[in-house]
């Protein structure tokens, strides 16, 4: 059983991104400047853009942390974006969900430029990447596939079985499987809440990505020998043999799976770094765009 080894393989990519901002700065050319909103002070969300601020300094990006108070209006915060649309020094900028009740986060999304979108959720972008043109990927499905592509895991013709359906990972990934592309040309099923027999259709997949929000959903019995394993559920479990409290778990029963896994990724350390990684890179693209045009 082989780790997929998120936190290594991230660094490595940051180091690649480096590298190049280091000729950029020597052309004297202007380096990507990342911006982030954060409503509120949801713990997660703090941690998230926080790590994401400090992987902007480590390459030498530029980097902006705007934070709004938990009550902000949706206008307000419309025109804070807005703000960011508009300004020509930052290349690209994210606006860290989950959102307060007050506000619709899909109104949010749309008004994003989708040339700043490095998240990848715009729906002009969404439509690009469905229909395999050069976009902004959405950036947990890309880190999946850039882990899988980099520890060279055969997807072609192999029969992957998604768990989860959402915007943000389930959907996206299931069609870059499905695509014509070094970590794809497989064979892809979408399971989710409604879906019956899940047992069945999970013991027939060489590779399952799970992202269906469920800690420890997925168990030893529902997976087959030399399964791929990817996890990319993160949940806080109580536990009181830990100092915090808690212990963070994935989709996966790690325990259970792993000892059928032939590659398997952790919780922490597998999905999570690779998803900073791949904004980074979603931001050196935005700021290549925008020289260009």
């Amino acid at each position: 059983m082989i780790i997929l080894d998120g936190n290594k393989v991230s660094n490595e990519i940051k180091d690649e991104i480096a590298e190049h901002v280091k000729v950029m700065i020597s052309k004297g050319e202007k380096v990507p400047h990342l911006a982030a909103i954060l409503v509120g002070s949801d713990g997660a969300s703090m941690t998230y853009v926080n790590a994401k601020v400090k992987a902007c300094q480590r390459i030498g990006f530029n980097s902006t942390l705007i934070e709004l108070p938990e009550y902000i209006s949706e206008k307000e915060l419309l025109d804070k974006i807005n703000d960011l649309n508009t300004n020509q020094d930052i290349d690209g900028f994210i606006v860290q969900l989950p959102l307060p009740k007050q506000i619709d986060e899909q109104k949010v999304l749309m008004s994003i430029n989708p040339d700043k979108d490095v998240d990848g959720f715009h729906p002009s972008n969404v439509g690009k990447m469905t229909l395999d043109l050069p976009t902004f990927l959405p950036a947990t499905p890309y880190g999946i596939m850039e882990l899988l592509e980099r520890y060279q895991v055969e997807t072609s013709g192999k029969n992957v079985v998604v768990l989860g359906r959402s915007h943000i990972v389930g959907r996206p990934i299931s069609i870059l499987m499905s695509q014509k592309r070094k970590a794809g040309d497989a064979t892809v099923t979408v399971v989710h809440s409604r879906s019956k027999n899940l047992s069945e259709i999970t013991k027939k997949a060489d590779i399952i990505v799970a992202a269906i929000g469920i800690s420890e959903f997925l168990t030893g019995d529902m997976v087959k020998d030399d399964v791929v394993i990817v996890d990319v559920g993160i949940t806080r479990v109580p536990d009181a043999t830990k100092s915090n409290g808690y212990r963070l778990a994935g989709d996966v029963e790690f325990e259970s799976v792993s000892k059928k896994a032939s590659y398997i990724t952790p919780v922490p350390g597998g999905v999570g770094p690779m998803t900073i990684a791949m904004l980074l890179k979603n931001t050196l693209l935005a700021r290549e765009r925008q020289r260009v045009f």
